[in-house]
């Protein structure tokens, strides 16, 4: 589902003092631990494919925390193709703590300025800091605004990113020598919205934070001196911890490491847990574990949601043409799971091609395009077969609606049912994803407000040009990753945000599509 992207995904590093070096990294000094960054960071790619970087701290150089940044995966950024290369600048920024981030632009321009970390230099030790950023602030105009009511203050670029650096610099102004927590526990009280950050400073402290809500993911892991964290669990993983090792961040939390001591403590009251649902869906490395559920176990358990409506509502004569087919990759879990409960084949009918390039914030041809060459259809799998089409969501619906063309004309399929491992999309996300108008949503166009029928559904299957269209319902989402509705942000699903301010950014956005829509991002344009 190439039309929907992530912001970004961060991660840090650090092997503390004083202890032996771990069986992690026995490859790696103590003094080089930086070099498991770029590693960490392609098993969270998925994430971000827009740039990369790290930050690393060394005492040894006259650059206590120096940063490599640019645009590109992180295979080019850190020239992984060329060894000479790739080893000089693992030299140049070697270290003890590293933190890193991979981007993706919900927000801001594709330049080189907008790449993290961002690091801010300063005379007194404890105020040069380098931080990473995963999530998006609702609040972001509000924000922006007070700092500009300031003459004497400037943003340079159009990101909430700047906004956090410079909410942190604030915390640090002046005399004061807060502490981390401090630092975090202040700010947390002026953001809204959702937010994972690591921070490193020339002392050699580090901070890895996770929202009072755990919108976002945050994964961590400690053997011995070295500690970890990431986005996800799977870049732990495969630098070697084992899985009992790993584990999420409660949400308001943080880990600090201050003169080398390891430390976690609460800085938010955390009103309840609001995990972003979309990860298990479709944001997530399938071979993650998130807060403790499994994303690939909850792909399937969707997957069998999927096929407990096929069975019974009888739409589609199951035969010996009938087929199962994913859209790859993140809908191949469910599609399997749902022809292993139907007792139909799954077969691999559209081959994604995977050199075809990144996709960034497009307009509708732009998408259309990049929708012709990413998938190639297979006739010899598809030719007069009935087709189960499993897809993980349908956002603006632009590539679903080039994938059909090309899977009847192409594949010369006879039939081909749409089945959404997902409800309808009906709202827009304020915490990272990239969607931020009503407008450009497909579903509601369709419900006008109104419930998902049978005729609603219809309706949308013959606008795409399918033989028939089923989502799963809301609550298909909370059995299928095992928290509660309660426990989980599923504002796009339900138009019900859980901060204040996303819920008034929907209101905005609402009053704008019905006043003849706009192009703009809700939340560069309003200032609520």
């Amino acid at each position: 589902m190439s039309e929907l992207h992530h912001e970004c995904g961060v991660a840090a590093v650090y092997h503390l003092p004083g202890g032996e070096l771990s069986d992690l990294c026995v490859e790696q000094g103590a003094e080089e631990i930086s070099r498991l960054m770029p590693r960490m960071l392609q098993d969270i790619q998925n994430r971000g494919q827009l740039a990369a970087g790290i930050t690393s701290f060394s005492n040894s150089r006259d650059q206590l925390i120096d940063t490599h940044k640019d645009i590109g995966t992180v295979h080019e950024v850190f020239r992984l193709s060329h060894r000479g290369k790739s080893e000089a600048l693992m030299q140049e920024y070697a270290g003890c703590a590293a933190i890193g981030h991979v981007r993706y632009a919900t927000c801001g321009q594709e330049d080189r300025s907008y790449a993290q970390p961002f690091e801010r230099h300063h005379i007194q030790k404890h105020k040069w800091f380098s931080f990473a950023f995963n999530g998006q602030l609702a609040n972001y105009p509000q924000l922006r605004d007070r700092l500009l009511s300031d003459d004497n203050h400037h943003l340079a670029r159009e990101t909430d990113t700047e906004i956090v650096m410079h909410e942190l610099s604030r915390e640090m102004s002046g005399d004061r020598n807060p502490t981390l927590i401090e630092v975090m526990r202040n700010v947390s009280q002026r953001f809204d919205g959702a937010y994972c950050i690591v921070l490193l400073n020339a002392q050699g402290d580090m901070l890895v934070a996770r929202d009072p809500l755990g919108i976002k993911p945050l994964c961590y892991a400690k053997r011995g001196p070295l500690f970890a964290a990431a986005s996800e669990s799977v870049a732990l993983l495969n630098v070697g911890f084992d899985s009992d090792e790993i584990k999420s961040l409660e949400p308001g939390h943080a880990i600090t490491i201050v003169d080398g001591e390891f430390n976690i403590e609460q800085f938010a009251e955390t009103p309840g847990r609001r995990h972003c649902f979309f990860e298990w869906i479709y944001f997530a490395n399938v071979a993650s574990t998130l807060d403790d559920r499994s994303v690939y176990m909850s792909r399937t358990a969707l997957g069998a949601e999927l096929a407990r409506i096929e069975q019974d509502e009888g739409i589609i004569t199951i035969d010996d043409d009938t087929i199962v087919v994913p859209v790859p990759d993140t809908s191949k879990a469910a599609a399997d799971s749902m022809a292993y409960e139907l007792g139909v084949p799954c077969r691999e009918g559209l081959i994604r091609n995977r050199y075809s390039g990144r996709t960034f914030i497009e307009g509708g041809q732009g998408r259309r395009k990049k929708a012709e060459t990413k998938y190639t259809p297979l006739r010899e799998v598809l030719e007069g077969k009935r087709v189960i089409l499993v897809e993980d969501s349908i956002v603006r619906s632009t590539t679903m609606k080039v994938l059909l063309g090309r899977i009847r004309e192409l594949g010369g399929a006879r039939e081909i049912h749409v089945r959404v491992a997902c409800p309808p999309i009906v709202a827009p996300c304020f915490y990272g994803i990239d969607m931020s108008t009503v407008s450009e949503l497909f579903a509601p166009k369709f419900l006008n407000g109104g419930p998902l029928t049978l005729e609603v559904q219809q309706a949308m299957a013959t606008q795409l040009q399918a033989d028939s269209l089923r989502y799963l319902p809301v609550e298909s989402i909370a059995r299928s990753i095992g928290y509660t509705s309660a426990e989980l942000c599923q504002a796009c699903i339900t138009g019900a945000y859980p901060t204040a301010v996303g819920q008034q950014l929907y209101e905005i956005a609402l009053n704008n599509c019905e006043n003849g829509g706009t192009d703009s991002r809700t939340y560069e344009i309003s200032s609520v």
